[in-house]
């Protein structure tokens, strides 16, 4: 395990002993300790960012996948307006996509994270812009059935007081289809897996969509998150309890989100 890893959970179990709460984040000057995000390797390295925290893939030029809690607050909170102006990450040691990459492509930039969530802060809607946070996806996807679950999941934030969030490209083949110079991968499918850590009730549900247009209703790309888990290689939300972990991770209770 690497230091960063090591000292980011201890960060985190000493602030679950302290509030009593198990699985619950923290943000202090702008950084995320996030009791959820994803396990990750001690070759890997987490960037956090004002509004989320993600793990970067150069072999796609794109996130592995993108955390962040939303709060009922964050939500309802507008300081900052939409912007459309993409930028290259300049944390990204060996460079992210870039405007080139996607011009004329057909696919829209695709935000993992979305601008819509990171209304809260100036900064963080900026970073929400760089292509770190941006994944090619068609339009019709883009537009249709990935914004109404972006808009769903700002509901739960408001309904449940704040949910963890985890989503990304699914990335578990070596070679997609690519656009631009710098080779960005096209990914198939996107994925979503949202944790309700408020005490006392703890629930999850996890969504597999494929990138295309479809007329289906979000409830029929619902799965459990342990299904996301063997799709992408990904293991989430490990530093919960492990009896709570099974619970909400084994089960698809989409009665539970009102679908």
């Amino acid at each position: 395990m690497k230091k960063g890893q090591f000292l980011r959970i201890v960060v985190v179990l000493l602030f679950a002993y302290v509030s009593g709460q198990t699985g619950i984040q923290e943000k202090a000057s702008g950084t995320q300790v996030a009791y959820f995000l994803p396990a990750s390797s001690e070759h890997e390295t987490i960037i956090d960012y004002t509004g989320f925290s993600l793990l970067y893939s150069e072999t796609h030029e794109q996130a592995v996948w993108v955390a962040y809690e939303l709060t009922a607050e964050e939500v309802h909170t507008r300081k900052a307006n939409r912007l459309n102006r993409f930028n290259e990450d300049d944390r990204i040691p060996t460079g992210s996509a870039s405007n080139l990459d996607y011009y004329k492509s057909g696919f829209d930039r695709g935000h993992l994270a979305p601008a819509a969530d990171m209304r809260f802060s100036q900064q963080a809607m900026e970073e929400s812009f760089l292509y770190s946070n941006i994944s090619p996806q068609r339009p019709a996807f883009n537009r249709g059935i990935w914004a109404s679950l972006e808009d769903k999941t700002r509901e739960w934030a408001v309904e449940n007081s704040a949910i963890s969030i985890v989503t990304g490209p699914v990335l578990s083949e070596e070679k997609y289809p690519t656009i631009g110079p710098n080779e960005v991968s096209v990914p198939e499918f996107f994925f979503k897996v949202i944790l309700d850590h408020i005490e006392p009730e703890y629930k999850a549900i996890g969504f597999l969509i494929p990138n295309h247009g479809t007329d289906r209703p979000i409830s029929d790309y619902a799965r459990s998150v342990r299904e996301i888990e063997q799709v992408t290689g990904l293991d989430f939300f490990y530093l919960l309890d492990d009896d709570i972990e099974e619970q909400v991770e084994t089960a698809v209770q989409i009665e539970l989100w009102g679908l």
